[in-house]
């Protein structure tokens, strides 16, 4: 009955109708399917570096494993991290895996998982911003060849060394990939690794977060149930194995500061940066500060923060190799190599995390290298005015939003993460909840 006041209301013929109702179906079919394509990434982290917050990450990742296609788990450490850190964290996550899966059948198997954790570099890049091939980086090359139909997301949770070393062993895979990168700290010690690329791949598709992402912890305006130190108490309350492991990290308080960059391909359109997502949303930019001083710098000397800064002195020339680390410069209490750049000429280069006034000091067994000093100041918003110095980028890079209004305190773009914070949370909220039994 139905069918036949349609026909008559629409007046086609039977065979005309079941043309359409043909049409609808295979349309309807088509986008459930591609409803249902998840995305490739791949997760280069510092796991059980310098920061502990990407123990918390891990955990976040392996419960939400569902929803995606995880082709690698790349160890990219500052400090003592290793490839083992996320082969403990899978360790958790399998014994809590049953439970887990009485819920969500989807989720990734603990084997599978550990079957593509890989060790990447373990040292910072040179000056030159790459070093030799590392198990990481050959992994990176070997996904982002993989024939698909959809890009490879690397999300880079700490250096960026070993898509600098993918990049300059295989740069065909440039058009392969789409990056989304934490930076911030983590270009401040991975700037030889983030110059390479920017000079030498300046095409990539990159989504540089440097101060977005501090959006996903900074509760300042969060309902007080899901404060950074409520949320722990409130919703995980020590369940299973993870959410007892998870009070091992910063007391349970919620951190995770790399997790927006999975957030970003959870939630919106991951295509568009320009959007809304969980995972910020970005301005796009066709060219990355960069500031050359052949000279101490002082107070008056202006630069945008998360900015690539380059001094460069003067010395003898020595018998040694380019790229030969032969001085330390200290910065607000952190020190970073000096390399031997040739010609007698020596380079040190450094990022600030945010902005800040700083001042800096040499130290070398070379008495023209030994104890220079000055200082700089770095400031908001990023990129900041255009300079000589500046690298020039390609169509698809991306970076924090610049307008006053998304600003949380003095972090450019965090506002476009923070007002998601509750609705991300307590989604995940009901995760915690399938390990009750």
């Amino acid at each position: 009955m139905l069918i036949n006041t349609l026909i008559r209301k629409t007046g086609l013929s039977i065979i005309g109708f079941a043309v359409l109702f043909a049409s609808v179906l295979v349309m309807h079919c088509s986008n459930t399917q591609q409803h249902k394509i998840k995305p490739r990434i791949l997760i280069s982290s510092d796991i059980g570096g310098t920061d502990p917050d990407d123990f918390q990450s891990a955990i976040h990742l392996f419960m939400y494993s569902d929803l995606f296609q995880i082709e690698g788990l790349v160890s990219s450490p500052f400090g003592n991290g290793r490839k083992k850190d996320f082969l403990d964290m899978i360790d958790l996550y399998e014994k809590d895996f049953q439970q887990l899966k009485k819920h969500n059948k989807d989720l990734l198997e603990p084997d599978y998982l550990r079957s593509i954790c890989k060790q990447g570099g373990i040292a910072s890049a040179p000056f030159k911003g790459y070093n030799s091939a590392t198990e990481g980086s050959d992994w990176i090359i070997k996904c982002a060849k993989m024939k698909s139909e959809q890009p490879l997301w690397v999300l880079v949770w700490g250096g960026i060394e070993d898509v600098a070393q993918a990049l300059h062993d295989a740069p065909e895979i440039e058009k392969n990939i789409k990056v989304y990168w934490i930076g911030g700290p983590n270009k401040k010690w991975g700037i030889n690794a983030y110059a390479y690329i920017a000079e030498h791949h300046p095409n990539l598709y990159m989504i540089e977060a440097n101060a977005t992402y501090r959006g996903w912890f900074m509760d300042d305006d969060s309902p007080e149930n899901i404060k950074g130190d409520k949320y722990y108490d409130n919703f995980i309350q020590e369940r299973g194995a993870m959410g007892k492991a998870f009070k091992n990290y910063y007391n349970g308080n919620i951190k995770m500061g790399d997790t927006p960059s999975l957030a970003y391909t959870m939630n919106g359109n991951p295509n568009d940066p320009t959007g809304e997502s969980w995972g910020g949303s970005f301005t796009k930019i066709n060219r990355s500060s960069r500031y050359i001083f052949e000279r101490n710098t002082t107070t008056s000397d202006t630069v945008a923060a998360y900015g690539v800064i380059e001094w460069k002195f003067k010395g003898p020339e020595l018998d040694i190799p380019k790229d030969s680390s032969c001085f330390t410069i200290e910065i607000s209490k952190q020190i970073w190599p000096g390399y031997y750049l040739g010609n007698g000429v020596y380079g040190a280069s450094y990022s600030s995390k945010k902005p800040e006034i700083c001042s800096y000091t040499t130290a070398s067994s070379i008495p023209e290298l030994n104890e220079q000093n000055g200082q700089f100041v770095s400031t908001a918003p990023w990129p900041g005015k255009p300079n000589v110095d500046d690298y020039k980028l390609g169509n698809n890079w991306y970076g924090d939003k610049t307008e006053p209004e998304l600003f949380l305190k003095d972090q450019q773009g965090a506002k476009t993460i923070s007002k998601y914070r509750s609705e991300f949370l307590l989604d995940w909220a009901k995760r915690w909840k399938w390990l009750d039994k």
